[in-house]
């Protein structure tokens, strides 16, 4: 029975890739397209961001919760779960052939430029409400690149989004609390001084 199930979301990888190239391929988006995946490269973008926030004393701590959010989804994603699950990128089989000018070496579940991508751009939409739709529409956007490229399936993109998300809610939780009981220990502090 696993191995029907298997194969139902492997045809349907395929279709879906099948539907990109032959009705979304175009001139325009072969060079947009690793463009957009660059930028999530080593989560770039989300770097600049976080480097720019960091600069920015009042925002620092945000600056270094995005990169703390970036380190543990990338070791979650590219050092734990891709190790574990092994499956071959589509750009790798004889039948695809990627955009990108370089043969991705590494595994392709889940994808690591939407992991982090979205990781980061939840991160950002917690502390900044009214900018989410910017920074999920960024990571959409990466994430769209990596199907363009034939780099990876859209299973593996549905669970880099998930697996992104639940990073940085996690991570969020356990700063917020972190950062509760400091408030309250100074707090206590003061009290017993006064």
């Amino acid at each position: 029975m696993y191995l029907k199930i298997e194969n139902k979301i492997q045809k349907l990888d395929d279709y879906v890739l099948f539907v990109i190239k032959k009705y979304g391929q175009n001139r325009c988006l072969d060079i947009i397209m690793p463009i957009v995946t660059l930028t999530g490269n080593i989560g770039v973008i989300w770097v600049v961001i976080s480097i720019a926030l960091i600069i920015d004393k009042p925002y620092r701590i945000i600056g270094y919760s995005i990169i703390l959010t970036l380190f543990i989804s990338t070791i979650v994603g590219e050092g734990i779960i891709k190790h574990i699950v092994r499956r071959i990128r589509p750009c790798n089989k004889k039948n695809y052939v990627s955009q990108l000018h370089f043969k991705q070496t590494s595994y392709s579940f889940p994808s690591g430029h939407t992991l982090s991508s979205f990781a980061a751009a939840e991160m950002l939409s917690l502390y900044f409400t009214q900018y989410k739709l910017i920074f999920i529409s960024i990571a959409f956007l990466i994430a769209l690149s990596r199907l363009y490229l034939y780099v990876h399936y859209p299973t593996d993109v549905i669970a880099g989004v998930i697996i992104g998300v639940l990073c940085s809610k996690i991570i969020f939780i356990i700063l917020q609390q972190e950062y509760n009981s400091s408030i309250q220990l100074i707090l206590i502090n003061i009290r017993n001084r006064m």
